[in-house]
């Protein structure tokens, strides 16, 4: 590592005292709001709580240390607990933790190979649809806990979040949310009623995770068993990654490795499956809530991973006392910030065709409860109205000199796959003309499809007895001419 790499990553870690303090106070914060959903999904994905727990604990480690964004929180919860869940019901746990290791090894690869590229394919309105989608199912992961309870709960619920959002108008040294958690803890202490803790949410881990192997055959038919559910849940949790990679990167105004951020979770992936968990990835909810209580560094993402095994393991009769409502007060919170009001505003002010990818996106992800899905459907869509957008841009003109009998045709704009055709039917191909001459001097051919479409325009004005010449071929369209239809560039007589 040379030395400008070694001292911006040093400054990622320890950014002065009051930036560590409140690494560690949003880091505290972070673990309270991941432990109901890690616990929820973990019953998705039809596992114990304490492998999805254990999990976590090992990601938020690793991923401090070898993530490529600093401030984000990984853990065992969102889709890949959807894919997971598929094959625990069909072959069991220690399939599952194949299918982990696997994952790891594959997303470690897509780092090397620097395929995060493909992110540039995501447009604005696809990511922020994901972020309100990603709100709204954050709010009704919650709404469960809300149906069927006391009074108390309501009240309970109301308390924490006049603390969440009246604390910070009196001081900021202590974040609201873990304020929210000590109260309304002491209060059900103090003070019985009829409420759900934490304990009732599942089995909380007794002891330290250990080391172990999947216990599965290690022949060709596990392979084929596993390797579907390693893609899938390795495609699903680097599209989560890099997505809510791209979130904090908008939030805080800074750069990441998304490169980096894909080996990092491999990584984690690797680590979490050799110590008995399940496969994780970014969690926007809790990222974002880190991020809006001042975690800035790779400080928040440890202690966020430590302090969840600290509380969940030598913390257990005291965490097991917390109040569900206080976490479901946290979560409300944090599902009202991660949600961006202003592109509600934006849908009247911004071109209808971005509003309506946003919105498609919103709607798939909330009606499948797959993020990966609605971002699929959104890149899909945008790609496809970008497609018809560049081929309204393409435009065909002619002039005809008749004292040469010469027809020139210019063509100017982007000649693809999606505009090859339109550009074909510009032509004359019976053209009376003695000579034709295609100016392509405004225009760029991208693709094997658009010289396929030039060549047969060419060939078929030469069948006829016309001369047909080629000119204004910038050097990436020549080059491609060139070599898969080299008799367009040479004028016949």
């Amino acid at each position: 590592m040379n030395p400008n790499a070694f001292a911006r990553y040093r400054a990622e870690w320890f950014d002065g005292a009051s930036g560590a303090r409140r690494d560690i106070l949003a880091g505290m914060v972070g673990t309270f709001a991941l432990i109901p959903e890690v616990i929820a999904f973990s019953f998705v994905a039809g596992i114990d709580p304490e492998v999805g727990l254990f999990a976590s604990f090992v990601i938020g480690i690793v991923i401090a240390f070898a993530g490529g964004r600093p401030a984000m929180i990984s853990g065992a919860a969102g889709s890949v607990a959807l894919v997971a869940a598929a094959l625990v019901h069909a072959h069991g746990l220690q399939y599952l933790l194949a299918a982990t290791l696997l994952a790891g090894v594959l997303q470690v690869a897509f780092g090397l190979l620097k395929l995060d590229v493909l992110m540039r394919f995501v447009s604005r309105s696809v990511r922020t649809g994901f972020v309100n989608a990603l709100a709204i199912l954050i709010f009704s992961a919650q709404v469960p806990q809300m149906l069927h309870v006391s009074w108390h709960t309501y009240a309970m619920i109301a308390a924490g979040l006049v603390i969440i959002y009246g604390l910070p108008r009196l001081t900021r040294a202590i974040p609201s949310p873990l304020v929210c958690i000590v109260v309304l803890t002491a209060i059900s202490i103090a003070f019985p009623m009829p409420i759900h803790t934490v304990a009732d949410l599942g089995r909380l881990p007794s002891s330290l995770p250990s080391l172990t192997w999947p216990a599965v055959p290690v022949e060709w038919q596990t392979l084929l068993v596993v390797f579907p559910y390693a893609v899938a849940m390795a495609a699903v949790g680097l599209l989560e990654s890099m997505m809510t990679a791209s979130v904090v990167d908008d939030l805080t105004e800074t750069t990441s490795s998304k490169a980096r951020e894909c080996t990092g979770l491999g990584l984690a992936n690797l680590a979490a499956g050799l110590f008995g968990g399940i496969a994780g990835c970014g969690m926007i909810g809790q990222t974002v809530g880190n991020v809006r209580y001042g975690g800035r560094g790779r400080l928040s993402t440890f202690v966020a991973g430590l302090f969840l095994l600290v509380v969940m393991v030598p913390l257990r009769p005291w965490v097991a006392q917390v109040p569900v409502a206080a976490l479901v007060a946290i979560m409300i919170m944090v599902s009202i910030s991660t949600f961006s009001w202003g592109s509600i505003r934006d849908l009247a002010r911004h071109p209808k065709v971005s509003g309506a990818v946003m919105v498609v996106t919103v709607v798939v992800t909330v009606a499948t409860h797959d993020l990966s899905a609605g971002v699929a459907v959104g890149v899909l869509l945008s790609g496809v109205f970008f497609a018809f957008k560049v081929t309204r841009m393409m435009e065909v003109t002619q002039t005809y000199d008749a004292p040469t009998a010469t027809r020139t045709y210019v063509v100017s704009g982007q000649v693809f796959f999606a505009s090859a055709d339109i550009f074909a039917d510009r032509f004359d191909l019976r053209d009376t003309a003695a000579r034709v001459r295609i100016d392509l001097t405004a225009a760029h051919l991208w693709d094997v499809t658009a010289v396929g479409a030039l060549e047969e325009v060419v060939t078929r004005m030469r069948h006829h007895g016309v001369v047909v010449e080629v000119i204004g071929l910038n050097r990436a369209s020549a080059i491609l001419v060139d070599r898969l239809a080299p008799a367009v560039a040479t004028p016949a007589g």
